[in-house]
């Protein structure tokens, strides 16, 4: 989409891929430079005269890229600030409760009568959500992320919240920290099987503008969600960027 704009003359992806590699219009891979180089990134934005940096993935946000080009928020990494956050400037999400110990967690699912959703806190390429279909599958999957760690140091907090069933809406929004303008709605297909089945993948695809969101409901993600998001950033020290 950036390089249909006409505003836009060059892009340049690090690294990029095949398919940005394959003759579009406008887009240059650069492979010279690795990735989680972020001064290099810095000097090869300066010496290519960028003027507009987009990170793809959640990994250099938390590494802290922003913070080599410009201050940067910290809701990206960890599920369990990103709650909390939410709860502070009353940004209405799921019920939940966040846990640092295997027994707390435990005995909050064995207590629990909702349906649930557990969520490793930190980053896993979007296989951290394990939605169980009973108490058992729960319990096997706070031991395997808690304990076996089977995501690694991303697993050593979870969040266990209410699971919501419903269609999901991805809301993309750019600010220059004190304005945002959000991009047209989308919507994900995680879910590994037809039918909306089977554990969550990294992403299988999605669509925009997606029909599901009518114009009354933008105007409350706006305000409702949003507009305290970005109040509650820069409150924090947070400048928000993107």
């Amino acid at each position: 989409k950036l390089s249909q704009s006409p505003l836009v003359e060059e892009i340049f992806v690090v690294p990029g891929n095949g398919g940005t590699a394959a003759g579009l219009a406008k887009v240059s891979n650069v492979v010279a430079t690795p990735v989680d180089d972020y001064p290099g990134l810095v000097d090869l934005a300066r010496s290519l005269r960028v003027n507009l940096v987009v990170p793809g993935p959640e990994g250099p946000l938390v590494d802290g890229i922003e913070g080599y080009f410009r201050a940067g928020p910290r809701l990206e990494g960890s599920k369990v600030f990103s709650k909390d956050f939410m709860h502070r400037y009353n940004i209405p999400p799921a019920k939940y409760c966040n846990f640092g110990d295997h027994d707390s967690a435990q005995k909050y699912v064995n207590t629990t009568s909702h349906p649930i959703v557990i969520k490793a806190s930190g980053l896993v390429a979007g296989k951290g959500v394990i939605i169980p279909q009973s108490n058992d599958e729960a319990l096997v999957a706070l031991r395997e992320i808690m304990l076996d760690r089977k995501f690694g140091d991303a697993g050593k907090d979870v969040v266990v919240e209410e699971f919501l069933e419903g269609d999901e809406l991805s809301i993309l929004t750019f600010s220059d920290g004190m304005t945002f303008k959000s991009m047209p709605p989308a919507q994900d297909h995680k879910r590994i099987y037809d039918g909306d089945k089977g554990p969550n993948t990294e992403g299988m695809g999605c669509y925009a503008p997606a029909k599901i969101p009518s114009p009354s409901m933008l105007d409350d993600i706006d305000r409702t969600i949003l507009g305290p998001t970005f109040d509650g950033m820069r409150k924090e020290g947070n400048h928000p960027s993107s």
